[in-house]
């Protein structure tokens, strides 16, 4: 048999291995503002359910547009990024805002306030702090999926460390200390952001200023007047739980249809027109792999929506006369993360750096299979609850590291190609899109269980077919979209 054993590439020298010092800075900010989210990510349906006097489906559905909005708002938040606010001050105004909201959620009154606070500070934070990420490498640095699954750990230390913080905090203090802990957290977050900022140096500062070595005060004044301006957003915000739903509802399909394809013609366009044909195909590439992450997030976000529920109603979590709090279990995927992370790292460095390195659309269609799997467990451990009752926890453990398994071949390599493949000035924009797909998925998430009710489709069967059948089609695409991604795959 011949061999088809490549030649391993030179080692990396120490200096080649080396991280940005400007990574950690970022790194710690992510950290924190993820445990702040996470936190009130991990109390929001089971406080809908348990306090709020929703039903099931009213509470999946609040957590159906706020996850949606979380990650729409970053078009917007990444636009004004690219043409007026820089990355830096846009994270600033983001943190800002956000913790102002996670304040307001330690009020019930304000809840829908504290709700529309969250949305559109992260339209500001969100795509921009993973932009600047980004520009930490030359456009062929072979360390940048490395440092993206880096950065990715800090999402999911915070990420690991807020379900038990909150959960903890909620059963023994009440739902208040709960949410309470989210706002301390920003807090942190912005903390870390303002000391690092000198580790930076001058990127991510506005644009056409990128020489500026500080913030001027005209910049300081756009901070202003850009969060008063996001007032209104906020009230807008509120309106979608009372009004959404039913004006949605009387808008004809074709308009429904009209406005998504309007505006992504309008990107192409702007692609075309500024970079030719080249641009035009590397801005396709990042859209075509946003549908096929719609369906990556429509199925993991259940994490936080029905299989919360399923972790509170159908798991057995008495353990040595203990009761679990329900939402421990969301811990599993971050701390999960975090063990397998620097080996997904490890081993993605060691194949970038030799001819047999998988592209960013077959990393991303592997993921989307393995994500498929953990439905098939899932599936199973349905079937079993509903003949005999509570099952053991073991069977969601398994299911949250299956899905870590495939979120690490998917999440932060996606964050890492789009800062590869958006031309220079359309980076923070395209942040924003690669977000508007979690957005997409995120909705459906929320909504998916509702809309299969009449059809009695298992929710999880239909998750499994929806998972595998769309990672398989993104395998078959991969070498059109290499040629696509011009040498940036």
């Amino acid at each position: 048999m011949v061999s088809t054993t490549l030649p391993e590439a030179a080692a990396p020298s120490i200096v080649e291995r080396r991280q940005p010092r400007a990574l950690w800075t970022l790194f710690r900010t992510e950290m924190w503002e993820r445990f702040s989210y996470y936190g009130m990510r991990a109390l929001l349906v089971l406080y809908l359910v348990k306090a709020g006097g929703y039903t099931r489906e009213d509470a999946l559905q609040v957590y159906a547009v706020y996850t949606g909005l979380v990650y729409l708002t970053p078009l917007v938040g990444g636009y004004i990024a690219d043409r007026l606010l820089g990355f830096r001050k846009a994270i600033l105004v983001g943190g800002t805002v956000m913790l102002f909201g996670n304040a307001a959620m330690t009020v019930p009154a304000l809840m829908h306030l504290a709700l529309g606070l969250l949305i559109v500070g992260n339209g500001f934070f969100k795509p921009n702090i993973s932009s600047l990420v980004g520009r930490q490498y030359g456009e062929k640095d072979p360390r940048r999926d490395a440092g993206f699954t880096y950065f990715y750990m800090g999402i999911n230390l915070g990420a690991g460390l807020a379900p038990v913080v909150a959960g903890y905090l909620r059963v023994h203090w009440g739902w208040n200390w709960g949410f309470g802990a989210a706002a301390v957290g920003m807090a942190f977050g912005l903390w870390q952001f303002t000391v690092g900022q000198k580790r930076l140096g001058t990127t991510g500062l506005p644009p056409g200023r990128e020489g500026s070595d500080r913030l001027l005060p005209r910049d300081w004044l756009h901070v202003a007047l850009l969060s008063l301006a996001a007032i209104p957003l906020v009230y807008a915000a509120l309106g979608l739980w009372q009004v959404a739903g039913p004006a949605w509802a009387l808008v004809p399909w074709q308009a429904k249809v009209a406005l998504p394809i309007a505006g992504v013609a309008w990107i192409l366009f702007s692609a075309q027109r500024a970079g030719g044909r080249q641009d035009f195909e590397r801005v396709l590439a990042i859209i075509v792999l946003g549908l096929f992450n719609v369906f990556f997030w429509m199925g993991f976000e259940q994490a936080g929506g029905t299989m919360n529920l399923f972790a509170d109603k159908l798991t057995d979590r008495v353990v040595f006369g203990w009761e679990i709090p329900a939402e421990f279990f969301q811990s599993i995927n971050p701390i999960a993360i975090l063990s397998l992370g620097p080996v997904l790292s490890a081993i993605w460095t060691r194949m970038d750096r030799t001819p047999r390195a998988p592209s960013s659309p077959t990393k991303m269609g592997i993921g989307m299979i393995i994500l498929g799997l953990g439905f098939v467990i899932l599936a199973l451990a349905q079937q079993r609850a509903d003949r005999f009752g509570l099952i053991s926890p073991l069977w969601l453990t398994g299911v949250y590291v299956v899905h870590t398994i495939g979120e690490l071949c998917i999440s932060p390599v996606g964050l890492s190609m789009v800062t590869k493949v958006a031309p220079t000035r359309m980076v923070g924009l395209m942040m924003g899109v690669w977000f508007g797909s979690f957005s997409i998925g995120n909705y459906l998430a929320g909504t998916l269980e509702s809309m299969l009710t009449e059809s009695k489709f298992p929710l999880y069967q239909f998750l499994v077919g929806s998972s595998i059948g769309p990672g398989l089609v993104l395998l078959a695409m991969v070498p059109l979209l290499k040629r696509w991604m011009h040498g940036h795959a």
